[in-house]
């Protein structure tokens, strides 16, 4: 038979995991594969790119449906179980779990909103009058946002050095730094008023950058920007970065905008967005080029 598509698969996917115990993906590969009696030889089909097995990604895509959703999560790293929501849901039977079911929980909404949309290339190419240029642009888009997701996802759940490790390499992989040793005995070794490192703005060490880095889950606000300015100017300093998993309230982003200290603030998604950006924790799995006529090889002159 033909590969389920990912929202197809997005109920066996819930029912295979009910019992509530933690699951590795390839566990809930071969018993999906085996409600629908896909063979060896379908199970081995890959994506166009070569990249990876065609229904092992749409499997991937439907977990992360369902976790966006908030029906499975991720107790730890490379394992997810069934949420009591997602039990919830499979004791009123549904017949069929997709996209549109989805949009009732609020936390998936915010996930599409964030760019994740409904439908995978195939799917796009039928459903709307969309050019093939702009099809792979929407893909690409999709999947960066998946991506940004899962990488937040596991920053959090790594231990607070990591972060500031983190911190370091990311900024160094900015251009900012210097040498990565440098880099190392300053960030984390501060500690005084509110400063959690400091590093060169360029490699010639001209001027000094101020760290704040919080692996946080709740909001930040204004009193901890304040903070950290009255630390910048405890410091003489002119610049700092603030950077926490979370996000920052209105009013934080205010006052920094406001203050006459260059302040940045680096929300979690931002983070993961340079993170992914500057190729930090991430690595390349497939490249497509678009190619077009060259006129001027076509050309009599």
């Amino acid at each position: 038979m033909a590969i389920p598509d990912f929202q197809t698969l997005m109920l066996p996917l819930l029912k295979a995991v009910e019992d509530g115990r933690d699951y590795a993906m390839k566990e809930v590969v071969a018993t999906v594969a085996k409600q629908f009696s896909l063979t060896d030889e379908e199970l081995l089909v890959l994506l166009p790119s070569g990249g990876a097995p065609l229904f092992y990604n749409r499997l991937a895509w439907a977990k992360t449906h369902l976790k966006k959703a908030g029906l499975v999560e991720l107790p730890k790293r490379g394992v997810f179980r069934i949420t009591a929501a997602g039990k919830e849901l499979l004791q009123t039977k549904p017949q069929r779990i997709d996209i549109a079911w989805l949009q009732r929980y609020p936390s998936y909404t915010a996930f599409r909103e964030h760019g994740v949309t409904s439908e995978q290339p195939a799917e796009m190419a039928v459903s709307t009058n969309a050019t093939p240029d702009e099809i792979i642009e929407a893909a690409h888009s999709r999947s960066v946002a998946a991506l940004a997701d899962e990488v937040l996802e596991r920053v959090k759940s790594c231990p607070p050095q990591f972060f500031e490790r983190l911190v370091v390499q990311l900024l160094i992989q900015m251009g900012y730094g210097g040498s990565k040793a440098e880099a190392g005995r300053a960030v984390g070794k501060s500690g005084d008023g509110g400063i959690d490192g400091i590093i060169n703005e360029d490699r010639l060490g001209l001027d000094a950058i101020y760290l704040q880095a919080k692996r946080w889950e709740g909001v930040v606000g204004r009193p901890e920007i304040m903070k950290f300015v009255g630390a910048l100017a405890g410091q003489r300093a002119s610049k700092g970065v603030f950077i926490t998993t979370s996000w920052f309230t209105q009013e934080a982003k205010d006052y920094a905008s406001s203050s006459q200290y260059k302040v940045v603030l680096i929300d979690g998604n931002r983070l993961a967005d340079l993170m992914i950006e500057h190729n930090l924790g991430v690595s390349v799995v497939a490249s497509y080029y678009l190619k077009r006529i060259d006129s001027d090889f076509f050309s009599d002159d």
